[in-house]
């Protein structure tokens, strides 16, 4: 008798020759299973598997049109482990055996059929049927598991990030609106590019954490109001690495804190190696790197201060049209362009109730007498 676990399996038997027919239902019923499905038509039959769930089919290929071989073939974008074909035919040729299996049947028995052994064979393919249904079933439960660990770890990176840029912004009199847009921006550019969701979602939380290491840099020099010594610009470099050695781990947990840690040791470079800390060239900066350079500027530029007025869209294009293949990636200066009403966009609905009082990122490029090294 048929495992009790498999009585409720749809099983379909399509053969145009009624006392087959009727000998299949009965000993399939007889075997145990309750949902028998039986079409002498075959075109009727194929309709019946078109636009129903079933779990294994018994079928003849000497029928009228549709034969076996052309239901073999409507049939062929099917789930075969998980929805097998036995052929039950008088055809006992090699090349039709052949042609059947070779069309998606997972089991050919010829005709006149010994019962036992065809009863076996549903058996045997209904329980790998099963099998193959409990394995996605498991895959599923995995994969929402591991979807719901790898929200969790998401939001409580988000709660660091929250709480490393606050203390960020105390330190250096920035606001978190920017930092938020620092994000957003990032973002809308990485998608642009056509970068993964998995990139995108990691460079939004991790671009405003960008200047965390500035939390090791003296108030002294950070908020110094006129030019630094070489002493203290060799210091103020210094906060690239600070915020490298903040965030990064020898074994990074995620891809999240791999990519905090690369923003904030490398978004001071530039595309003609002349950045720092290690002076990389091109490509050889990393491309979220790249990225925060640039928005961070563009931000910077975008943004009112105590000592600048914010720069309209045109004079802020032409600043990066201009240091394109100098300080910027020219491909990211591209896309700048392309999503500037955007960028726009996004900076008016994040924006500062108040301008900080310093503005040192701001520094970097939007004035003349600023040192560009306090961004």
């Amino acid at each position: 008798m048929l495992d009790h676990e498999l009585h409720s399996a749809t099983v379909v038997v399509i053969d145009d020759m009624p006392a087959n027919l009727r000998l299949l239902v009965s000993s399939l019923k007889a075997f145990g299973l309750k949902d028998v499905q039986a079409f002498s038509n075959s075109r009727e039959g194929l309709q019946w598997l078109e636009s129903h769930a079933w779990d294994l089919l018994v079928l003849d290929l000497d029928m009228p049109e549709p034969n076996g071989f052309a239901i073999l073939e409507r049939l062929g974008g099917r789930d075969r482990a998980g929805q097998p074909v036995i052929i039950a035919s008088a055809l006992s040729r090699v090349e039709d055996r052949r042609r059947g299996l070779q069309l998606g049947a997972n089991d050919y028995i010829v005709k006149p059929l010994d019962i036992p052994e065809l009863l076996l064979r549903v058996r045997n393919n209904l329980h790998l049927s099963r099998a193959r249904h409990d394995l996605l079933q498991e895959r599923d439960g995995l994969e929402d598991r591991v979807e719901e660990k790898t929200r969790q770890l998401r939001a409580s990176f988000s709660s660091v990030v929250g709480m490393l840029t606050r203390a960020a912004c105390y330190k250096d009199n920035e606001t978190g609106a920017h930092l938020s847009r620092i994000g957003e921006y990032a973002a809308l550019i990485a998608r642009h590019l056509g970068e993964t969701d998995e990139f995108v979602q990691n460079i939004r939380l991790t671009a405003p954490m960008h200047d965390i290491g500035k939390i090791g840099i003296p108030d002294l020099i950070l908020n110094k109001p006129g030019a630094l010594t070489e002493d203290e610009r060799a210091i103020m470099m210094h906060h690239a690495r600070i915020g490298y050695e903040i965030l990064h781990e020898d074994e990074p947990i995620s891809s999240l804190t791999f990519m905090a840690a690369e923003i904030a040791l490398s978004h001071h470079e530039r595309w003609d190696g002349t950045g720092y800390p290690k002076g990389l060239r091109g490509e050889a900066i990393p491309l979220s790197g790249r990225i925060v350079a640039l928005c961070d500027v563009y931000d910077a530029l975008c943004s009112k201060r105590v000592y600048k007025s914010a720069w309209d869209n045109e004079q802020i294009m032409a600043y990066f049209r201009e240091n394109a293949g100098s300080q910027f990636d020219p491909k990211l200066v591209q896309a700048l362009e392309a999503l500037s009403g955007q960028m726009s966009e996004i900076f008016a609905r994040l924006s500062d109730e108040e301008p900080p009082a310093t503005g040192s990122i701001a520094r970097i490029a939007a004035s003349e007498q600023a040192d560009p090294l306090r961004g």
